[in-house]
């Protein structure tokens, strides 16, 4: 079973694994990640082992600066002055890579592109002790719930990894958001922990939606799923039901709910997010077959809520 450790005591074990070609678990400001060095195919293979991810899934590389992301990616003007603008933070940007960037392989997926973020806190300072970046996906079985709680990464890969570094819960609560810039335009690829407002507001063009095929981490029909299924939008309550909720109303029916959970009392977008998986996860505990989701606004972080909800409804023969 994996030794969990506060993170101001993990740095010289974390680094240890890393050098050796294992996994750790490590807080960060979105969820928790399964970090592994991004340049150590052994390493970047482990991820894959304890997740049970789909080998054409790509992985996020996490950068302690902007000198260090720009050893392995090439910048555009604008996705740079993105990265200087939200950079530590819940932005991921997929961009073309460096030749001869050391970057392994099965990180990339076969892309020649790569999906590059900063993470706050103790990532970025670990990346910085290491000297090389990080791949780090969430840090949970590949198509399940993404972990919020270092208690939460233990219950679920425990018995497959060796430490974990609990730096509390997080503060945002999903994962990042996903940019790509091609041909002058600004394309969303998952929406994510920055909304895409403030995107735009600081970009001064307009996002794009959708894209091609699998580009980025995160895109899988199916993804963040708990082992009840999933109903969204529910504006009504079966007997035996889970209710995730959101906001003061409730659904009709909600009185016999097997059990319930509210993103947020007051309707707070930001509050929702960061409880979003943690409450996933309390309902699927609860031994109820169907979760049923309140409807959820779709503006501001409302649009990352709802892309985790979709693709945890979605029908489970979509995994592969």
């Amino acid at each position: 079973m994996a030794e969990i450790l506060a993170a101001g005591e993990a740095m010289e074990r974390a680094l240890a694994l890393l050098e050796g070609g294992d996994v750790v678990a490590i807080p960060t400001e979105t969820v928790y990640g399964l970090a592994a060095d991004a340049t150590n195919g052994v390493g970047v293979a482990r991820i894959f082992e304890v997740k049970g991810r789909p080998r054409f899934n790509p992985l996020i590389a996490h950068v302690a600066d902007l000198a260090m992301a720009e050893r392995i990616a090439l910048f555009d003007p604008v996705s740079k002055s993105l990265a200087q603008t939200f950079w530590p933070g819940p932005l991921t940007l997929v961009l073309p890579q460096r030749p001869g960037n050391g970057i392994h392989p099965l990180v990339t997926a076969g892309l020649d592109t790569i999906a590059l973020r900063m993470p706050k806190g103790f990532g970025g300072q670990l990346i910085a002790r290491l000297g090389r970046p990080l791949a780090a996906p969430s840090a949970n079985s590949s198509g399940r719930i993404s972990a919020t709680t270092a208690d939460a990464v233990a219950a679920d890969l425990g018995p497959k990894i060796k430490l974990v570094i609990d730096g509390g819960a997080t503060s945002v609560g999903v994962e990042s958001t996903i940019l790509k810039i091609e041909g002058g335009t600004l394309r969303l690829l998952r929406p994510g922990g920055i909304a895409a407002e403030e995107i735009e507001a600081a970009a001064g063009m307009k996002l794009l939606r959708g894209a091609a095929g699998i580009e980025a981490p995160g895109m899988l029909a199916s993804h963040y799923a708990p082992g009840a299924a999933v109903r969204i939008n529910a504006t009504k309550v079966a007997n035996g039901e889970a209710l995730l909720a959101f906001g003061p109303r409730r659904a009709e029916g909600w009185q016999g709910a097997a059990a319930l959970r509210n993103l947020s009392e007051t309707g707070d977008l930001r509050e929702a997010a960061a409880n979003l998986f943690a409450h996933m996860q309390d309902l699927d505990r609860s031994g109820a077959k169907t979760i049923a989701v309140e409807p959820i606004p779709s503006d501001g972080l409302g649009e990352a809520i709802n892309d985790r909800l979709s693709r945890a409804a979605a029908p489970r023969d979509k995994i592969d």
